[in-house]
Order: C-alpha cells, then structure tokens, then sequence
C-alpha cells in the first residue's frame, strides 16, 4: 500500500507548489497566461491554480482520484498544447533555441498525462513483496491483452 501512495505523491506533488507558485508571483503568472490562445486569462488562471491545488490532495488520499486524475490530465493536456507551442518557434531543438524549453515542457506535460491516465484506468496493485521477487514480470493487463486468454 505504501509503493502506491509513494507513486501517486511523486506524480502530483508538484501541482500544489506550482499553484502556490502562481499565487506569490501573480503579475508573472497572468503574463504567462496572457501568453497563450485562450480567453478570460485571469479566469483561467484562477481555476488553474484550483486544479493544481485540490485534484492532487484528492488523488493521494484517494477521493474521487479517478475524476481528480481526469480533470488534472486534461488540464497538463491543455497546458501543453496552449502554452506549449514549441513548433512555432524556428530551430526549437538548437540548443539557443527559445523553443527549445517549450519542447520540454510539452513532452513532460505529456508523460504526466500518461501516468495520470493510469490513474484514471485504476487496476489492482501489485504487493511489493511479488514486484521484489518477480521484478521482470508482466503488469496486471498484460495476461487480458495476450491472444487466446480470456
């Protein structure tokens, strides 16, 4: 039980310091959410900030973590896509590119998104104990995705 509270802490504890963040420099905030597309950018920023501080307390104490891990991938999606944009900048990948940190940004919005969505799918865990002694073994889905098994 420890292994996957300890996961789901690394996953989303960045979230309420990145909403504390938002709140004590506020001017720098708003400007990077003027950046972006999207309208009502105070408004956004408000909700965002609400979305990185309680979706993460609900997953870790597991309270409505499916919807929590849902909404919270959605907002890394969005994030990525909005604020993100590394393919509109020129040489994004030449290491004095501006674009460049945005290409990190989105690809790391992205892998949380994928180990929110595990989240969201739930499963059963495997004990420590079994992970330990069978490290290399297939994960609970992999015996329902093999040909002939049901």
């Amino acid at each position: 039980m420890a292994i996957p509270l300890a996961a789901k802490i690394c996953l989303v504890g960045m979230f309420p310091l990145s909403a504390y963040d938002k709140v004590a420099h506020w001017k720098e905030a708003i400007k990077q959410a003027k950046s972006g597309p999207l309208p009502f950018p105070n408004l956004l920023l408000l909700l965002g900030i609400a979305v990185e501080a309680i979706t993460p307390l609900l997953i870790v104490a597991g309270l409505w973590d499916r919807a929590a891990a849902l909404v919270l991938a959605g907002f890394c999606a969005v994030t990525a896509v909005m604020y993100h944009q590394f393919w509109t900048f020129p040489r994004f990948w030449s290491r004095k590119g501006e674009g460049r940190a945005h290409l990190w940004d989105f690809l790391k919005n992205f892998g949380l998104v994928g180990g929110l969505l595990l989240v969201v799918i739930g499963g059963s865990y495997a004990p420590a104990s079994q992970v330990a002694t069978h490290p290399l073994s297939n994960g609970p889905w992999a015996a329902a995705a093999t040909p002939g098994t049901h």
